[in-house]
């Protein structure tokens, strides 16, 4: 090759480098767009969703009525082997419930995979899973509780997004008698799992800091975001709009969590924070904490401006709404109450 040939070739070449260097110091960084974040295929009529126990123990007669009800929207339902296995509290052994998980995302019929319940066991074999074909064709992965630890593996690792939403062990026994609020959650899975337009609102709180922001939202459990920090499934959330949420914890635990996040860094670039449902485990008699949840989390964020809302509909409660982990939103917190909006 020609000198000057050889050296407007490399000009050109290192023109670009720039422009890749940004990139990669935005991945970095942690701050993506949301077309960073795959998004799994949206379901349509026919499409097999998944059921599997990669955590907690559940029987074949406790997932019929979400069983029935997914049919009734149109898709076809295939059960996993680890429902109904059993060892102690678990779904089965470890390697059961790793082989019946690998099994769904490996499986290209399989569109969706919905964890059965949760309760505990996903740490022991999220190291195990192996994702290669899971990043090449994505599926929602569909859950919340002990199933964060999914969603923050898959979310921060691969950037692909997630439905943190309600499981099996959620939908009413007799789908005639739910109340209209189980009907609407419940509801909601099938929304956003289709990719209908959604938008949740939260009730008024005086502690709530206005303000309205965009951005790709994550988070989920408190206690498995906290067990997650370190290792590989650790969430990114700079420049992320993060939701929280916890049940049956002392107020000192949460504090102690709250703090995690605060010395970890997960606090400082936040787009907004969220604050979901918090079923607080009542303290000892004689040795009361002192602080409610609300002065927990603004003891934590007073140094930084972004927008907080709080008793948002997400959590271990009944007004448990699907989340789109991973996805872009919008986020209005008022004193009169917040909304969030997928787009």
């Amino acid at each position: 090759m020609k000198r000057k040939k050889f050296l407007s070739l490399l000009l050109a070449v290192g023109a670009t480098l720039p422009a890749l260097g940004s990139i990669e110091k935005e991945q970095h960084s942690g701050l993506f767009s949301a077309s960073a974040f795959k998004i799994p295929p949206y379901l349509k009529p026919g499409d097999t969703i998944g059921i599997t126990s990669p955590a907690s123990y559940i029987s074949m007669e406790e997932i019929q009525p979400s069983v029935k009800l997914m049919e009734s929207w149109g898709f076809r339902v295939e059960i996993g082997k680890s429902v109904g296995q059993r060892e102690f509290t678990l779904g089965g052994s470890d390697m059961e419930r790793a082989e019946d998980f690998q099994r769904m995302l490996d499986n290209p019929d399989i569109k969706a995979i919905m964890c059965a319940r949760g309760g505990y066991g996903v740490v022991r074999i999220i190291d195990s899973l192996d994702f290669h074909s899971f990043k090449r064709h994505p599926k929602w992965i569909i859950g919340f509780s002990d199933i964060t630890m999914l969603h923050t593996h898959i979310n921060s690792k691969y950037h692909i997004a997630t439905l943190h939403s309600k499981m099996c062990n959620s939908f009413p026994s007799v789908w005639e008698q739910a109340t209209p609020m189980q009907i609407e959650t419940i509801l909601s899975i099938r929304q956003t799992l289709t990719g209908e337009p959604v938008k949740y609102t939260s009730q008024p709180c005086s502690y709530n800091r206005p303000g309205k922001t965009e951005g790709v939202l994550v988070g989920g459990n408190l206690s498995l975001i906290e067990t997650a920090a370190g290792s590989t499934s650790d969430l990114n959330t700079k420049g992320k709009i993060l939701f929280l949420e916890d049940t049956k914890e002392q107020l000192y635990s949460i504090d102690r969590m709250l703090w995690n996040l605060k010395r970890t860094g997960k606090l400082d670039r936040l787009k907004g924070l969220i604050i979901g449902g918090f079923k607080i485990k009542e303290d000892t008699p004689g040795d009361e904490f002192g602080k409610d949840i609300y002065e927990l989390v603004n003891e934590k964020v007073k140094d930084f401006n972004y927008p907080v809302c709080f008793d948002f509909p997400v959590g271990h409660q009944v007004n448990n709404y699907a989340l789109k982990s991973g996805c872009n939103h919008i986020l209005m917190v008022e004193k009169g109450g917040g909304s969030l909006v997928s787009i």
